[in-house]
C-alpha cells in the first residue's frame, strides 16, 4: 500500500525551528526551515544530517515551502541553502518573500557583527538565497514537476503567512505552518477548503489553551499599560518587528487619541518603517475594514507613536516602548529590560508565546534572579505580565480547521509534548492522530483513489445481479477468464537505398539510432532485427533492385509517437560514412 511519512527535524514535540520533511508519491518536500530562539550553538539550526552525511541537498529535495517570515520558521533558510547547498525551488508569498530577506538580515546582524559569532551565513548568502524563491498566489495551483503541485491557502496570522497543500496524485497533505482562526485588528481568518487530505499537519501553540474573548484581553492590556503610566512607571512592550506589534499599535493609537494622553509611546527604529511600508504594499492581505478605510486614513501612520532613541532609555517620567525581539532573547528589547528591570514602578508585558531557554520564558516562570553573560546577576524587581496577543490558533481554533479539511488523519507538530498530548486524545475520538519527536517517523498509509471508466449499462446489470463488483489488474482478469492478451501493433514500410547487404544496412541502421536516441533502450538482436522500445524494425531486399532496400517497422499503440518518428527519420536515408 502507498504510504505518506513525516518526520519533524525541528518543532517535533517542541515550539521553534520549525523544519518538516514530507514524503509522498516518490517526492520530498521540506516544509519551512526555521531557527531555535533558545540556543545558540548547533542546535540552533535543523539537523541537515539527517538528509543526507554528506553532499547537497538539491539530490534529495523536490522542493521546499515557507510558510511565513518568522524566523523560526525561515531563519535557517540561507543555512540549508548556501552552506548546507540546495539549489531547487523554494516557495512562499509574494509578502513572505519580501520581508523575509529584511529579518533574516537582522537576525545575522544580531547574531555576527553584535555577538561575534563567525560560523554563519553572509549577507551576500540571503541575496543568493532569495534568488532561488518562486512566489506564490493564493488559492493558485503551481505545478512544481509533471507530478506534484502546490497551492496556498491564508493563514492569518502575520502578513503573508500561508497553509500549503501539496498534491502527488489523488494523495495529498496539508500543512498549516502558523494561523489564527480569529480575525484580529489588522489580519483576517485563516480559511481553507474541504480538501479532505491524507494527513493535516498542524500547529499546535495553543493546544490547551481556550482563550477568552479578545475585547476582554484588549480592555485588560490598556487599562495595566494606563494604571503603570499614571504612576510614573515606564512600560516595556517586547515585540518581533511585524504581526502583534501593528496590531498593538493600532490599539495604543486609538485609546492615546480617545483619552488624550500625553506619555510617550515609542518603537524600535528600523524595522519599523519599512514594516509599515509592507503592510501599504500588500494591503490585499489584511481585514476588510484595513482595506475600506484605506484611501481616507492609512492605519499603518501613528500619530502618537514615534521612533525610539537608545538614550531614550535612561529619560525620566512614564513611557511606552515596542521594542524587538519578542521573547528578549537578544537585541533591543533586553538591553531595555536590563535598564528597567530593577524598579518597581515599571511593567514588562508579553504579549506572545516565549520558548524554553529565553529570558522572556524565564520572566513569565517567576524568576526574578537572572544569570547574564559574564556572571552577572540581574535583579527582576519591575512587574512583569502576559496578556496573549499571539496570532495563534486555541484548541478550538484547531478544531475549527479540522471540521473545514476534513482530513483522514491528524500530525500535531510546534507545541509542547504535553500540552500536544492532550489535544491528540481529544483529536483521537474522530481521527488517528500522531505527534512524532525530531528525528521521529510518522508513517500513514494510504488508500488512494484509482478512477475507473465503466459502461452505465454493465454497471446497471451488475447492481441488478447483487453488485458484486471489483477492481482488478488487466492481467488478472486475463488469467481468471482464461484468455489470451490481444496486442494491438502498427506496421509501417520504408524505402531505402543502400548498396550493403541485408545485415550491414541493419547495423548501419543501429549505429545511426545509438547516435540519435540518446536514453531510449536499442537493442541489436540475433534474430536479424533492431529493437528501439517496443519498436521491430527489419530490413530485406527489394527483388527488382538489390540496392534498395525495404524497412519494415512494427510498434504497439504506447509507443506511436517513436514509431512515427522513426519512419520519417529513416525516410531521410542513412548519413554517409556510417560503418
Amino acid at each position: 500500500m502507498p504510504e505518506i511519512k513525516v518526520t519533524p527535524l525541528g518543532a517535533g514535540q517542541d515550539v521553534g525551528r520549525s523544519c518538516i520533511l514530507v514524503s509522498i508519491g516518490g517526492k520530498n518536500i521540506m516544509l519551512d526551515c526555521g531557527m531555535h530562539m533558545g540556543y545558540n550553538d548547533d542546535r540552533r539550526f535543523p539537523d541537515f544530517s539527517y538528509i543526507t552525511q554528506n553532499g547537497r541537498l538539491t539530490d534529495f529535495l523536490d522542493c521546499v515551502i515557507i510558510s511565513h517570515f518568522h524566523l523560526d520558521h525561515c531563519g535557517a533558510l540561507p543555512f540549508m541553502s548556501e552552506m548546507v547547498g540546495y539549489d531547487g525551488p523554494i516557495y512562499m508569498t509574494h509578502p513572505t518573500k519580501a520581508i523575509c530577506p529584511i529579518l533574516l538580515e537582522d537576525f545575522r546582524k544580531i547574531t555576527v557583527d553584535k555577538k561575534g559569532e563567525t560560523n554563519f551565513f553572509t549577507s551576500q548568502m540571503i541575496k543568493d538565497c532569495m534568488k532561488k524563491v518562486i512566489p506564490l498566489n493564493l488559492h493558485q495551483t503551481v505545478q512544481v514537476d509533471d507530478e506534484l503541485e502546490i497551492k496556498a491557502y491564508y493563514a492569518g496570522h502575520v502578513l503573508g503567512a500561508a497553509m500549503v497543500q501539496i498534491k502527488v496524485g489523488s494523495e495529498s497533505v496539508v500543512y498549516t505552518g502558523d494561523y489564527n482562526m480569529t480575525p484580529d485588528r489588522h489580519l483576517g481568518a485563516a480559511w481553507i477548503d474541504k480538501c479532505r487530505p491524507d494527513i493535516l499537519i498542524s500547529e499546535s501553540t495553543y493546544a490547551t489553551t481556550i482563550r477568552d474573548s479578545k475585547r476582554c484581553r484588549e480592555r485588560d492590556f490598556l487599562k495595566k499599560v494606563h494604571e503603570s503610566i499614571e504612576r510614573g512607571g515606564k512600560v516595556l512592550i517586547p515585540v518581533f518587528a511585524l504581526g502583534r506589534a501593528q496590531e498593538l499599535c493600532i490599539l495604543l493609537e486609538t485609546f492615546w487619541e480617545r483619552m488624550n494622553l500625553k506619555a510617550p509611546i515609542y518603537f524600535s527604529t528600523g524595522l519599523t518603517e519599512k514594516a509599515n511600508h509592507y503592510y501599504k504594499l500588500f494591503i490585499t492581505w489584511t481585514n476588510q475594514k484595513i482595506r475600506k478605510t484605506f484611501v481616507q486614513r492609512n492605519m499603518f501612520e501613528f500619530k502618537h507613536i514615534k521612533a525610539f532613541d537608545r538614550s531614550y532609555a535612561d529619560n525620566p517620567g512614564p513611557m511606552v516602548v515596542f521594542a524587538t525581539p519578542g521573547m528578549l532573547h537578544a537585541g533591543q528589547s533586553l538591553q531595555i529590560f536590563k535598564k528597567w528591570a530593577g524598579n518597581e514602578k515599571n511593567m514588562v508585558i508579553m504579549p506572545g508565546y516565549c520558548v524554553q531557554g529565553t529570558i522572556g520564558h524565564k520572566i513569565l516562570n517567576g524568576q526574578r534572579k537572572l544569570e547574564m553573560e559574564g556572571r552577572a546577576t540581574l535583579d527582576v524587581k519591575l512587574q512583569v505580565e502576559y496578556m496573549s496577543f499571539s496570532a495563534h490558533a486555541d484548541a478550538k481554533g484547531i478544531m475549527q480547521l479540522i471540521r473545514m479539511a476534513e482530513p483522514r488523519n491528524m500530525l500535531l507538530v510546534h507545541g509542547e509534548a504535553v500540552k500536544m498530548e492532550f489535544l491528540k486524545g481529544k483529536i483521537e475520538q474522530e481521527f488517528n492522530c500522531y505527534m512524532p519527536a525530531n528525528g521521529e517517523t510518522a508513517t500513514v498509509t494510504t488508500n488512494p483513489s484509482v478512477p475507473v471508466d465503466i459502461s452505465l449499462n454493465l454497471l446497471k446489470r451488475e447492481m441488478a445481479l447483487g453488485g458484486n463488483l471489483k477492481l482488478v489488474s488487466s492481467e488478472q482478469a486475463l488469467k481468471e477468464l482464461g484468455l489470451n492478451e490481444h496486442q494491438l501493433r502498427f506496421t509501417c514500410r520504408v524505402q531505402l537505398q543502400d548498396p550493403h547487404s541485408d545485415a550491414d544496412t541493419l547495423h548501419r541502421i543501429y549505429t545511426h539510432l545509438k547516435s540519435v536516441l540518446k536514453g531510449y533502450t536499442i537493442q541489436h538482436l540475433p534474430d536479424s532485427t533492431v529493437m528501439v522500445e517496443s519498436i521491430v524494425i527489419k530490413v530485406s531486399s527489394s527483388a527488382e533492385d538489390t540496392n534498395t532496400k525495404v524497412l519494415l517497422l512494427s510498434w504497439s499503440y504506447q509507443d506511436e509517437d517513436l514509431g512515427s518518428f522513426l519512419s520519417t527519420l529513416l525516410k531521410k536515408g542513412l548519413p554517409s560514412g556510417l560503418c
